[in-house]
């Protein structure tokens, strides 16, 4: 049987980031978002961190009410976090770690550790007809544990993975490679929906996308990188190609 389609959201997150480096308005991320659109990505997703270190409030707003794709929230689980996703009713809301001093997500949710508020969140989202995902390490205890508090779908955390490919680890990388694989046969017989984010470039995405089990992947930080040498449409262009290649 022909493995499902495998979507791409692209995060456009970093390029608030350089806006934000000098303030003004550009390059704005709803623009971004739009040529990314153009050039075969199949969402939008933006994290609005507590401290508003690059997307801001009023671009979720502007994205919700101008972009012509699903748009994916990333949001800590905060009482302020849930009022603007309940407010602002994206697609979807990807619940994530997050700490004030990270420079980016480092690492997945501890769900057992935070059943209660979890389980409250996601009620909240569900309610408001909001798709909610967790951000787990690929760990057969924070699979089984996102299935118990009633998230229907899991984004995978695959950096350690990448950083182990990057950095010449072989054995590190096969490892991770083999606990991603089995998180996402795992999640998906417990009746979870698959993605996979974090530190994926042409290659890795290529190669996870031969994972049937996996049904989107979300991309940003090496999207906008390579945008400063060819352009975004060029870069988001070459990662579907490269996601199709592994697909098919």
């Amino acid at each position: 049987m022909a493995a499902p389609l495998l979507r791409l959201g692209v995060n456009v997150d970093h390029v608030a980031t350089v806006r934000n480096a000098r303030g003004g308005r550009h390059p704005d991320p709803v623009e971004a978002a739009r040529i990314a659109i153009g050039a075969g990505a199949d969402g939008i997703t933006a994290h609005l961190r507590e401290d508003r270190r690059h997307i801001r409030d009023d671009d979720i707003a502007r994205l919700k009410q101008e972009i012509t794709k699903p748009l994916n929230l990333e949001m800590a689980v905060t009482q302020e976090m849930i009022r603007i996703a309940v407010r602002t009713r994206p697609h979807a809301a990807c619940i994530v770690p997050e700490r004030r001093e990270e420079r980016t997500t480092e690492g997945g949710l501890d769900v057992q550790a935070q059943r209660k508020a979890l389980s409250g969140a996601i009620g909240d989202l569900k309610r408001a007809g909001i798709r909610v995902s967790l951000f787990i390490a690929a760990e057969p205890a924070h699979i089984e544990a996102a299935a118990a508090v009633g998230a229907p779908v899991i984004e995978i955390h695959t950096g350690a993975w990448c950083d182990a490919l990057a950095e010449g680890r072989s054995a590190e990388a096969q490892a991770e490679w083999a606990r991603i694989r089995d998180g996402a046969q795992l999640a998906r017989s417990l009746g979870l929906e698959v993605h996979a984010g974090h530190g994926l470039n042409f290659e890795t995405a290529e190669a996870i996308a031969r994972l049937p089990e996996v049904v989107e992947l979300n991309i940003g930080h090496f999207l906008v990188g390579e945008a400063i040498y060819g352009g975004l449409r060029e870069a988001v262009t070459a990662m579907r190609a490269a996601m199709n290649r592994g697909r098919g």
